[in-house]
């Protein structure tokens, strides 16, 4: 495995395979990504093995309580923003547990702090809340935005 770098518009094809084949409902078009990309490419990576893609990741600067909806465009990022916001973390199978996902925790992390942010905020699906339980976040709300099943999420940095 090659690891993380920043993700590229050509990328976002790729993204959106993977996508659909982990998250199922939770699934977001490839406008949606290339549209993150281009708001904010400093918080969008590429996990890259040999010659294949194998996750992905996509963070940006957000305000409110309010999380963004999903497979929706944004059309531009809040101005001023009060904290950073993981929009989504995805690995495919053969990737999970080499440790790219606390890599890319740290990834999120760092970038956070660099912007200036104090508060990391995420939802959390398909029962996804145990991992990010184990990386420091703790719930907020029980329903996130995403509907049933779903959890709002925060780490304070």
């Amino acid at each position: 495995m090659n690891g993380w770098r920043p993700m590229r518009t050509e990328d976002v094809a790729a993204v959106a395979a993977m996508s659909d084949a982990i998250h199922g409902s939770y699934t977001e078009r490839a406008e949606v990504y290339a549209e993150r990309l281009a708001l904010y490419p400093a918080g969008c990576f590429l996990l890259a093995g040999e010659g294949e893609a194998l996750g992905y990741l996509v963070s940006h600067p957000w305000r409110g309580t309010q999380q963004p909806a999903l497979d929706r465009l944004l059309e531009s990022l809040p101005a001023p923003a009060d904290h950073y916001y993981l929009h989504d973390l995805a690995l495919l199978p053969e990737a999970r547990g080499s440790g790219a996902a606390q890599a890319a925790v740290g990834l999120v992390l760092d970038q956070a702090r660099t912007a200036g942010f104090g508060r990391v905020a995420l939802t959390a699906v398909n029962g996804a809340d145990i991992f990010w339980r184990r990386q420091g976040f703790r719930p907020v709300a029980e329903a996130g935005a995403y509907g049933a099943g779903s959890l709002a999420m925060e780490l304070l940095i």
